[in-house]
């Protein structure tokens, strides 16, 4: 198939191929390197399955939270915050950052109830299989992996429909090119740990660019060049094509009732990719026990400047440019195809900058799909390691075999997203599209999968019933609403707001209703104390030589088991480098951690910060800034528009420094021990060679 072209076609194919093969194995090669330092001077090995899929529960908050931010960084985070600012205006980008922030912050409180509850699991659904069977365990891994197909192909579906359109480079290439690089570096030696490290590099480039972007639109770029001037071209624009719903049409005015919608939409359709998506899971289990609160907390704030910031920026300037000859598609607005694909953050891009804009922009861009596929990729690979093959094919499975199908289950994962995102492609279902669906289908399991770990009354009933009522309720009220509004189903009228907004509502409040009553009809009280145990039996014995609490027989041959998994480990990833500072270091955090696990009342405190802190912030995103600014109609004056774009630039930095200085502050004394051991590794060697 030849490669296609667009209006945006500025760089010659090569660059795309460039980008995407040629970047992709650089980041392959830094995880390898990084992986290698870290076997070398650390204590975690990446050839366990542990650290492979946990980085041993030891992260701090700064490396968490610029996780966060970069595996929340989909292409549509980019791509999707730009279009409902293009079609909506300023409360487009306002209510995808504040509809989709929520979730971390909620998903505090989950963080915290894992470290309570669960603190040796795996993924969420080891706990859910724990507490309530087999049946209700099949029924959320197929939730689990629907979700992780719908946001994997999304993220493929997205970054190549603008590699494609910024360099004709072949879309289906694209597709499978994407996620090769990330699989090569799982496949070689890879882990969470290393995959938070480049994650942190991607967030670095993600923030520079933006900034970038930002300063070029609103303080040195000739064709806007300053906030008022942005002002200016706004005002003429609504003049000339004026956004229905708004107040007056204005694009400068939160007074627009389908980016509240939208706002509602993404609420509903977040909850669903945070709490069911185990990669965020993985972060909360990957925290010290301490800290993942605070992780959360500052990942969610830090990114909200991202969709905030970037569309803002480009998703206006494509409004305000489109009069310009520099736009790809002058004198003509953009279609409603071009809009749907995402392609108003290119087009805004390539107007402002020319070719520097659309290299950057593709860079970006290849940057958060590609460190979203690796989050993607890894949770994939605990879900179907953990909870499938080892729960169902082997369950008696040594640590190098976990290992072992881990990287294979990256591959398959790696292959279906693709194929996936080819077919969306091929049947003409885009970015937009999928988006906006998403939500409804997954919804119904929000409420139960979230009970599972922080409501001991939940029955397996209640979860069973909520997520598969919540799912039927969700089809039935989208398209239902497209029939009714638009008298026929196809692909254009489901993909229209009002039978999305019907379809992620009913879904998820349905979901929570039969949750709640179902449970309520016949109360069972759970005892935490069984989740806690899970994986107890391998953690403790590997550390104390103790086994967990049971029965005299029960525990003699858990001591056994224990202490054969423990051989296994010696043998096959020991590292052998206890004498290195930074090891020492290490095994000092692990005592802490350890101790507060081992004394879930110490959390307490945690616990308490993360609902004060999520409901206040959540307050304050989405109903005291917002809704009075709505209800007011009230629309932005040139001096109001300054200071939200000031206002705009101050959370820019702030993440910044969350996402990219504040892991350094925390690893600085690591990096300094590390670079002395890598000093004194090297003068030994040499030390060695002479003589």
């Amino acid at each position: 198939m030849s490669a296609s072209t667009s209006p945006a076609t500025v760089l010659p194919v090569g660059v795309g191929y460039g980008v995407v093969v040629g970047i992709g194995f650089f980041f392959a090669a830094v995880m390898v390197g990084i992986s290698y330092l870290q076997n070398r001077y650390t204590k975690f090995s990446t050839k366990t399955s542990e650290e492979f899929n946990t980085a041993s529960r030891s992260v701090k908050p700064g490396l968490i939270a610029s996780g966060i931010v970069s595996a929340w960084t989909w292409a549509a985070t980019l791509l999707q915050s730009s279009t409902v600012a293009y079609e909506y205006g300023i409360a487009g980008p306002f209510w995808y950052a504040a509809g989709a922030t929520v979730q971390i912050l909620m998903f505090s409180v989950l963080a915290c109830k894992v470290k309570q509850n669960a603190p040796r699991c795996h993924t969420y659904l080891e706990i859910i299989s724990t507490r309530y069977g087999t049946a209700t365990h099949i029924v959320f891994i197929f939730f689990a992996l629907l979700t992780n197909i719908l946001v994997g192909s999304q993220l493929l579906l997205g970054g190549s429909a603008v590699v494609t359109s910024l360099t004709g480079m072949n879309v289906y290439a694209a597709v499978f090119l994407i996620p090769l690089g990330r699989v090569c570096a799982y496949v070689i030696m890879g882990g969470l740990r290393a995959t938070f490290l480049c994650d942190y590099s991607h967030t670095l480039i993600l923030m520079v660019v933006i900034l970038y972007f930002m300063f070029s639109a609103y303080a040195t770029n000739e064709k806007i060049g300053s906030p008022s001037a942005m002002f200016q071209l706004l005002k003429e624009a609504a003049i000339q094509r004026p956004v229905t719903g708004n107040q007056d049409g204005s694009y400068t005015t939160m007074k627009s009732n389908y980016a509240l919608i939208f706002g509602i939409i993404q609420l509903c359709s977040g909850s669903g990719t945070v709490f069911l998506d185990q990669a965020y899971w993985q972060r909360a289990i990957a925290s010290r026990p301490t800290t993942a609160v605070r992780a959360y907390i500052l990942g969610g704030l830090a990114w909200f400047a991202i969709p905030f910031g970037f569309a803002t920026t480009l998703g206006l300037a494509a409004v305000a440019l489109t009069d310009n000859p520099s736009f790809p598609t002058y004198p003509n607005p953009m279609s409603p195809s071009q809009i749907s694909a995402g392609l108003s953050a290119p087009f805004a891009a390539q107007a402002l900058l020319g070719k520097g804009g659309a290299v950057a922009l593709l860079i970006v861009l290849f940057m958060a799909v590609t460190s979203c596929a690796s989050a993607e990729l890894i949770a994939v690979s605990s879900v179907l390691t953990f909870d499938i093959y080892k729960t169902y094919v082997k369950p008696h499975a040594k640590p190098n075999q976990l290992i072992f199908i881990s990287h294979i289950m990256i591959c398959v994962f790696g292959l279906t997203m693709a194929i996936f995102a080819c077919i969306w492609n091929a049947i003409g279902i885009d970015l937009g599209w999928l988006f906006l669906v998403m939500g409804l289908l997954i919804g119904g399991a929000v409420f139960p999968a979230a009970f599972a770990i922080t409501w001991r009354g939940q029955t397996k009933a209640g979860a069973i019933s909520g997520a598969i009522t919540g799912l039927a309720a969700g089809l039935i009220a989208w398209l239902a609403t497209a029939k009714s509004y638009y008298g026929i189903i196809s692909v254009s009228t489901t993909g229209m707001e009002y039978p999305t907004l019907a379809g992620n509502l009913a879904a998820i409040m349905t979901g929570l209703i039969v949750s709640v009553v179902v449970s309520l009809i016949k109360p069972q009280e759970f005892d935490w104390d069984i989740t806690r145990a899970i994986n107890a039996t391998v953690t403790v014995a590997t550390t104390t030589g103790t086994a967990a609490e049971s029965s005299d027989d029960d525990q003699n041959k858990t001591v056994l088991d224990g202490e054969k998994t423990m051989r296994d480990v010696d043998l096959d990833t020991s590292n052998n480098n206890e004498d290195y500072p930074t090891v020492q270091d290490e095994e000092k955090q692990m005592k802490e951690d350890t101790a507060a696990l081992e004394e879930p009342g110490k959390l307490k405190a945690a616990f308490k910060l993360a609902c004060i802190a999520s409901f206040v912030l959540t307050f304050i995103m989405d109903f005291l800034i917002p809704i009075p600014m709505f209800l007011s109609h009230y629309i932005f004056s040139s001096g109001f528009f300054t200071a939200w774009v000031i206002i705009t630039f101050i959370w820019v930095f702030c993440s910044a420094a969350i996402s990219t200085i504040l892991p350094i502050v925390e690893a600085f004394d690591f990096f300094k021990e590390l670079v002395r051991d890598v000093g004194m590794d090297f003068r030994r060697t040499r030390k060695d060679i002479r003589h």
